[in-house]
């Protein structure tokens, strides 16, 4: 009996452990479990717009340009940043246009010479603990103008960060901000010189990266002690844009790598454990799950080029082996419980909630939502003056939030049909990074601010 008692208190315990540590940490691109799920209530209500700053603990400027979310981990947060390092190019450099459109000379930003830095902040005074210039000089590779050179979300474990800035490299330093080891993953060309976007993923002593490129794409596995390559596996993928997901079902886990072709690999090994075709088609939106439901899917394309075709989406369940599309175009299989049509994914990556997947669009502003269960669309509506959509949604289990482009944060009751309870404003800011999410904390990042958002509700704003 005293033994049964001890081990009930000792789950407890790491039960209560694991609980906080989730809530306290934010360590990769999406959150613990990729989900872009609070564990905490978040806030509803908060301005910095008309001169009304309301419901924001601090306010900093992070300098340089960069899309990449923070991570955090306990009382520090950590992010990426590119600085020009002539500050007379500190404004000219910034990414630009809200929807995507083209404007200066691209060939202008790979003559500058840029700083790739890791920063350390102190979460509760947003004071910069300690900055760290890990590479200096001009980018191998061209960008959009509305991408940046620190678009990546870095990844940490309590001991280490691993900041990866594209054809970059990546760089691992401690909590100290003192460089470990740094690996060169090669340079290669993008698709019309839009630049990288995939984030690092990580596991245990793992990192994860997808390299696709117009070259030789490949995925890689680094030992996060050491930065040396574990494992490659060559992909038969042009440039694609999402990043790797880490899915733990009731059978095994898996490392999900989107494209025109959908695959599953061991992250043990790299070995390809199934497949599915998208119909072509553009990845972008990094997939999401639901314990043994996993839902991926990529971008409709018709431009005229190779990729044309997609916009699937794809509900999977575990234990598949080689390829599981479903024969003769079937809408379902052995491991594909739903497919749907037309559903709406584009750049931003789709959130679960209260049994519903949302999908927001970068173009007119719409949103769409799924039922996870069945595949049904339940609505498809404009959210009312909100602009594009490119960071991704989150949620806390009440509501679903999208941060549209010019900074607005719009929060969604979930239901049958749209239901905007709050839209909070930043003063029309250009905003395409997804924020990170802790302690009933949202650290929101804008082309040229990084906020933390504890909301009107809290007694410890000012």
């Amino acid at each position: 009996m005293k033994f049964i008692i001890l081990q009930s208190v000792c789950a407890l315990a790491l039960f209560a452990t694991t609980a906080a540590g989730e809530t306290s940490n934010y360590p990769q691109f999406r959150g613990v479990h990729q989900n872009a799920t609070s564990t905490s209530p978040l806030p509803i209500h908060w301005s910095d717009a008309d001169g009304q700053r309301k419901g924001v603990r601090w306010k900093i400027d992070p300098q340089g340009e960069g899309w990449s979310q923070p991570v955090v981990w306990q009382d520090r947060l950590y992010l990426t940043t590119a600085v020009p390092q002539d500050s007379a190019n500190a404004e000219s450099t910034k990414p630009e246009n809200y929807n995507g459109g083209y404007g200066r000379n691209r060939n202008d930003l790979v003559n500058v010479v840029y700083q790739y830095q890791v920063l350390c902040i102190d979460r509760a005074s947003g004071k910069e603990v300690w900055r760290r210039t890990v590479k200096t000089g001009i980018p191998p590779i061209s960008r959009h103008t509305t991408n940046t050179y620190a678009t990546e979300t870095p990844a940490i474990d309590g001991e280490r960060i691993y900041a990866y800035f594209g054809m970059n490299g990546v760089h691992c330093l401690d909590l100290q901000g003192n460089v470990v080891w740094q690996t060169d993953l090669g340079v290669y060309e993008m698709r019309a010189g839009w630049g990288t976007a995939s984030s690092i993923a990580l596991q245990d002593n793992r990192l994860f990266i997808q390299v696709d490129n117009e070259q030789q794409s490949f995925l890689t596995c680094l030992d996060t002690k050491s930065g040396k390559e574990v494992w490659r596996t060559n992909r038969s993928e042009s440039s694609q844009y999402s990043s790797p997901f880490l899915w733990k079902n009731s059978q095994r886990t898996e490392l999900i790598v989107g494209g025109m072709v959908y695959r599953s690999y061991d992250p043990q090994t790299g070995r390809l454990l199934w497949q599915i075709d998208m119909d072509k088609g553009r990845s972008s939106a990094t997939p999401t799950a639901v314990g043994d439901r996993l839902f991926i899917g990529n971008e409709f394309r018709n431009r005229g080029g190779p990729d044309d075709g997609g916009g699937r989406l794809y509900c999977i369940t575990p234990g598949g082996e080689g390829d599981i599309t479903p024969p003769d175009d079937s809408m379902t299989g052995p491991f594909v419980q739903w497919r749907m049509d037309d559903s709406g994914i584009q750049m931003a990556s789709p959130v679960y909630c209260k049994g519903k997947l949302y999908f927001f669009q970068r173009r007119a502003g719409i949103v769409t939502c799924v039922d996870a269960s069945t595949g049904e669309k339940i609505f498809e509506s404009r959210v009312r003056g909100a602009r594009s959509f490119w960071a991704s949604p989150w949620s806390d289990g009440r509501y679903v939030y999208a941060l549209d482009a010019g900074g607005s944060t719009h929060v969604i009751e979930p239901g049958d049909s749209l239901e905007t309870i709050a839209v909070n404003e930043l003063g029309d800011q250009m905003s395409w990074a997804t924020p990170a999410l802790t302690d009933s904390e949202i650290y929101l990042r804008t082309v040229d601010h990084l906020y933390c958002i504890v909301g009107v509700e809290s007694a410890d704003h000012r």
